[in-house]
């Protein structure tokens, strides 16, 4: 025994040569044949800050249960040892797989609470990320005056290095860029500080208005315990923290822990084989539009040429990711008709058709839900002589679905009929005129069979239920539908975002959720300056928050100046910057994205409810969750998963790690893994 007690006594940069720190080998004082289980499970000690509230966030994305003491509660349980730990069956049980602290002694040095912590986390070998704190010796850092530094981060390079590259933040090129978004104001705040002993570093930078390196995460070893101490501030949006929460996590649980991240990126191109109306310039409104008053009908729209279409195809093979092209056959058919019963367009999307996900869009992007009023600016529901409101019917819905998905089929598109994309996401509630989904839209979507449908992530973020079918939220992309050059969009961009007074419609003025530009941009160089790192730079931020939901422009950003790919461009360059080749963007299809959005759902529920149970016993993990629930899990690199008789590999590998959706094997009532030995 005297050596497993020893084994626990060493510092963490002998734990974690072993590559995987692995929880519960001993209990000082417990029987040598006896393993204590350690449950799947995070302590947030909760301070109200945003440090720990972002890495709260970071465990709720990731889907691991957690527990949370609130500190300003008064009402909160005691942390004592009987809250911590107990015994199951004769068998020592740690509650905690890890504990997030706003600092490293939260409820103060030497008190009672304190003291039962650190007790645990000593005896059962619990790592403590401190999630933000001060350079001090306390910390095993040097203070910063002593070499170091203090003040704003903001724009300044750090790096993961070598220690940190080869345990949990190894998913990293190296290299990251604070965010400084607003020059005149300070977004990060940090300590920059050199390691004493027992403090392995795993990202720095240089120190400023000094010489080598100092950290700002790295790993502290102090009596029989360890703990991630991070020096500088944020929050759950920041790009930086975005970056490192996953090290952060994978850090805390040992890289052993229920739910799953990864990063993923799909873009729809909605409308294509339509044309799309263009944004005038001199009356600031879009002609046909209903509130263009004057605007007269649409002139001069645009739509893709077979040049566009060639470029479309060529771009996809160069940057190694697909666009789902969401489709309106019966529209580009009347184009057809009215430009001579040729189309090089529609020949040259579909030569290149396999190369493409192919969405139905319905047949000729009709509006499906109630019949619109136009008479008044806004536009309102149509109503029946009873006064009730007056729907497009389940027939006219599942004729624009079904004749779309014909067209696909007569010409060999890859097409599940499953996926749709409804005109503005039409049928589905649109408020405030229509507070309901159409009443007749789910007899149509269970006509043709299908199961997902689009959702506007700006109105409704979170998945539901219309009728039989799941809704599948989309990101709208800040380049907008009627415009085809550069110069359009700055122009719409000004409208939009400029005050009265610089000659914009001053919505930027009188809507809270939004700001004002201080001053228009040049139509010239505006949206390759200003728009492009700004539409990208939110784009990238939903890429690496764990978030599966599609992002969606439209046809017209694939034509004329083609202002979709340097957004595109933009956030895959940055990504592929940032992250090693073995964290690759997950482009995903919608049914994919809707069935990662339902489990995640059923998972929540399922945790929320109390019938999950997950625990660890020495290399074994079990999970038991209710019958058909699927279970998301990561493990390291090895990890099996038992079988009736045998194993076989677990999951599939990313980040450095493997992670899975599993169902307990066959005959088996709960989800078995066997981690590789430390």
């Amino acid at each position: 025994m005297a050596h497993r007690a020893l084994r626990w006594r060493n510092t963490a940069a002998a734990l974690t040569a072993a590559g995987l720190l692995t929880l519960g080998l001993g209990v000082p004082g417990a029987s040598a044949a006896v393993e204590p289980r350690i449950d799947l499970r995070v302590l947030v000690v909760d301070d109200g800050g945003s440090a720990v509230r972002a890495v709260a966030a970071q465990l709720r994305s990731t889907g691991i249960p957690y527990t949370t003491v609130d500190l300003d509660d008064s009402a909160r349980p005691a942390v004592t040892e009987a809250f911590l730990s107990d015994t199951v069956g004769g068998r020592p049980r740690a509650k905690f797989q890890g504990v997030v602290l706003p600092n490293e002694a939260p409820f103060g040095t030497g008190s009672a609470e304190q003291t039962a912590l650190e007790t645990y986390e000593r005896t059962y070998g619990i790592p403590q990320v401190d999630a933000y704190t001060w350079a001090h010796p306390g910390v095993g850092l040097d203070y910063t005056t002593e070499g170091g530094w203090s003040g704003s981060l903001d724009g300044r390079e750090a790096a993961v290095t070598a220690a940190g590259k080869s345990t949990y933040f190894g998913y990293l090129d190296g290299a990251f860029t604070f965010e400084d978004n607003a020059p005149s104001v300070q977004e990060s705040y940090g300590y920059v500080a050199r390691p004493r002993a027992g403090f392995t570093s795993y990202v720095d930078v240089p120190v400023p208005e000094g010489t080598g390196r100092g950290s700002l995460i790295g790993e502290y070893a102090r009596d029989g315990r360890r703990e991630l101490v991070v020096t500088f501030a944020y929050n759950q949006y920041q790009q930086q923290f975005r970056v490192l929460a996953r090290g952060i996590v994978e850090w805390l649980t040992q890289g052993v822990h229920l739910g799953q991240d990864r990063n993923y990126f799909a873009v729809h191109v909605d409308d294509v084989f339509a044309p799309d109306a263009r944004w005038d310039t001199e009356r600031n409104c879009t002609p046909g539009d209903l509130d263009c008053v004057g605007g007269g009908e649409e002139t001069n729209p645009i739509r893709m040429t077979a040049e566009d279409a060639a470029y479309a195809a060529q771009w996809q093979r160069a940057q190694g990711f697909t666009l789902d092209m969401v489709y309106n056959a019966g529209s580009g058919e009347e184009w057809k008709t009215e430009h001579g019963g040729t189309d090089t367009l529609a020949a040259r999307l579909l030569a290149d058709k396999a190369q493409y996900r192919w969405v139905n869009h319905t047949y000729k992007h009709p509006f499906l839900g109630c019949v619109q009023d136009t008479s008044t600016v806004p536009w309102s529901c149509a109503k029946n002589a009873d006064g009730s409101t007056k729907y497009m019917s389940r027939s006219e819905i599942a004729a624009q679905i079904s004749d779309n998905y014909d067209w696909a089929v007569s010409q060999g598109l890859p097409i599940d009929r499953t996926e749709l994309v409804t005109g503005e996401h039409s049928g589905l509630r649109t408020l405030p005129q229509q507070p309901d989904d159409n009443p007749n839209l789910a007899g149509a979507l269970a006509d043709n069979g299908v199961k997902w449908v689009a959702s506007d992530n700006s109105r409704e973020p979170e998945q539901r239920a219309a009728g039989a079918a799941l809704t599948v939220p989309r990101h709208p992309m800040n380049v907008y539908y009627n415009t085809g050059t550069k110069a359009e969009m700055a122009d719409e961009y000004n409208w939009i975002y400029t005050s009265a007074e610089d000659g914009g419609s001053g919505i930027c003025t009188t809507n809270p959720a939004s700001t004002c530009l201080d001053a228009p941009l040049d139509p010239a160089t505006g949206y390759d300056q200003y728009i492009v790192p700004q539409e990208a730079r939110t784009a990238l931020g939903h890429v690496v928050n764990n978030d599966p939901r599609p992002h969606y422009a439209h046809q017209s950003n694939l034509a004329e100046d083609r202002i979709l790919y340097p957004v595109l461009e933009k956030v895959l360059a940055d990504y592929r910057a940032l992250f090693a080749d073995n964290t690759p963007v997950e482009n995903l299809s919608q049914k994919a994205i809707g069935t990662e959005l339902q489990r995640r759902t059923a998972w929540r529920t399922a945790v929320a409810n109390g019938r999950v149970t997950a625990y660890r016993i020495g290399t074994t993990v079990t999970v038991s969750a209710p019958s058909g629930t699927q279970i998301p899990v990561t493990a390291p690199e090895g990890t099996r998963k038992q079988l009736l008789l045998g194993t076989t590999v677990f999951g599939t590998p990313y980040a450095g790690e493997r992670s899975a959706w599993a169902t307990p094997a066959a005959l088996q009532s709960a989800l078995t893994l066997k981690l590789p030995s430390a």
